[in-house]
């Protein structure tokens, strides 16, 4: 395997930063595509209900890839500082460390949702006529979410390692096999939602077995280590955990508040608008992780440079790693939400038939939606930025006004207030007041 040859600590920041941000790009445009594409199937497939029905398990997949992006980030974030203080082992530590305490937490998620699926589909939204539904997919889905934590951790410790490149081909290994199979077991085997669930473990296990190999074989300088059994050696290593999910928690919040905006969004869309508002918002929510995939890839470019000459001492290099990653991320944040405007119906058609109540609300509803990606790609950029200095508190912060903070009111109060309209804009408003948050709290701290 060829190895990108990437000199974090004296390479040209523009250099590092466009071998890091493309490849980075490329793998999660395809990662995206994957869950767009499970989405074309199902939606003509199986129908509006099998859209929502998928809706409905969503944020229980964003938290997995919540809990396998904080251990990723958190991991990276400690391992470069170690790298760029040339204490190899102990970057191969934490990374045997991470791995470890992510497998155990995944097996306990999908061992309760196999044991309470009733409850966790309810409690996630579920209304009787998307239940049997609901169930299938999550059924199905449940085996590939372990090897799916192996490729959501591993991306960012891929490409610290110094191969962006193996990382996305990763992903687009996983991205085209899955694409394959949603046809052919929607389609041809006329399996349903059940095929396209089955599509998706599938494609997980695959990209997990890769990132697996790349680690037991590839690896340049990240391996995994031997840990002790002692007594002082859990201690150490649960002190490690606890620090490396505190680096990485934003992230997880990240993940998580896309949960909760999918599952506020579908109590208040059904309470207006019924099945077809869920329908609509599911659409939504298929183009928002296109939107984050965008905007984390300008962010997770930056954080092994910022996070290593960081670690180094070198404060000129972070500065200008940010000032370039915000630029990018302004310029992604303006292709994206003008593409959403004026791409609004042909977006929509890739779900829905246009005689489906629900492609009028859709096409309605998504070039407001597209207004968040404005704001959204510049936060991203900011709360990675605090995570590659360790400052855990700030990006945590800002994460919980965006997903949180902000949000959950902005679902409650804005439809009250002027409509239908305010379910749309609820994601925009919160991410432009968090914008204005994080732009003052930066100029003040700079002052």
């Amino acid at each position: 395997m060829e190895r990108d040859k990437l000199d974090f600590g004296s390479g040209k920041i523009k250099s590092l930063f466009g071998a890091m941000f493309f490849p980075t790009l490329i793998g999660m445009v395809f990662n995206s595509a994957l869950n767009i594409c499970d989405g074309m199937f199902v939606g003509h497939g199986v129908g509006s209900n099998g859209l929502a029905a998928i809706n409905i398990v969503a944020p229980l997949f964003l938290l997995c890839t919540g809990i396998g992006l904080m251990f990723g980030i958190g991991a990276s974030v400690i391992g470069s500082i170690r790298l760029a203080e040339g204490n190899v082992k102990a970057a191969r530590i934490i990374m045997t460390q991470a791995y470890i305490a992510g497998a155990v937490i995944f097996c306990a998620v999908i061992l309760i949702s196999l044991l309470f699926t009733h409850s966790v589909l309810y409690a996630l939204g579920c209304s009787p006529a998307l239940e049997q539904l609901a169930t299938d997919y999550l059924i199905w889905l449940c085996p590939g979410l372990v090897f799916f934590y192996l490729q959501c951790a591993g991306m960012m410790l891929i490409r610290l390692d110094g191969s962006p490149k193996y990382a996305m081909g990763v992903q687009i290994v996983a991205a085209i096999l899955n694409i394959f199979l949603d046809w052919l077991m929607v389609f041809p085997l006329g399996m349903g939602i059940k095929g396209a669930s089955v599509a998706t473990s599938i494609s997980c296990i695959v990209a997990g077995a890769m990132v697996l190999a790349y680690f037991i074989f590839f690896a340049d300088k990240l391996k995994f280590y031997k840990l002790k059994m002692s007594a002082k050696s859990l201690r150490l290593s649960l002190r490690n955990i606890i620090y490396m999910t505190k680096i990485g928690f934003a992230t997880f919040i990240a993940e998580a508040a896309i949960g909760v905006m999918m599952v506020t969004g579908n109590y208040m869309f059904l309470s207006y608008l019924g099945e077809d508002g869920v329908a609509a918002f599911s659409i939504g929510c298929y183009l928002f992780p296109l939107i984050f995939s965008i905007s984390n890839a300008v962010a997770q470019s930056s954080q092994p440079i910022i996070s290593y000459n960081y670690g180094a001492g070198h404060h000129d290099r972070v500065r200008q790693a940010l000032r370039l990653a915000l630029a990018t991320a302004c310029i992604c944040g303006v292709v994206i939400s003008a593409g959403m405007w004026a791409g609004a119906s042909a977006l929509t058609s890739i779900f829905l038939s246009p005689t489906e109540a629900a492609w009028s609300v859709t096409v309605y509803g998504l070039p407001i939606l597209g207004i968040c990606a404005l704001f959204f790609a510049p936060n991203i950029t900011f709360i990675g930025y605090y995570q590659s200095r360790e400052q855990a508190g700030l990006s945590i912060f800002y994460m919980l006004l965006r997903g949180v903070i902000f949000m959950l009111p902005g679902f409650i109060l804005l439809p009250r207030f002027i409509g239908v309209a305010g379910l749309w804009l609820a994601i925009p408003v919160s991410e432009m007041l968090t914008l204005a948050v994080i732009a003052l709290g930066y100029l003040l701290r700079k002052k």
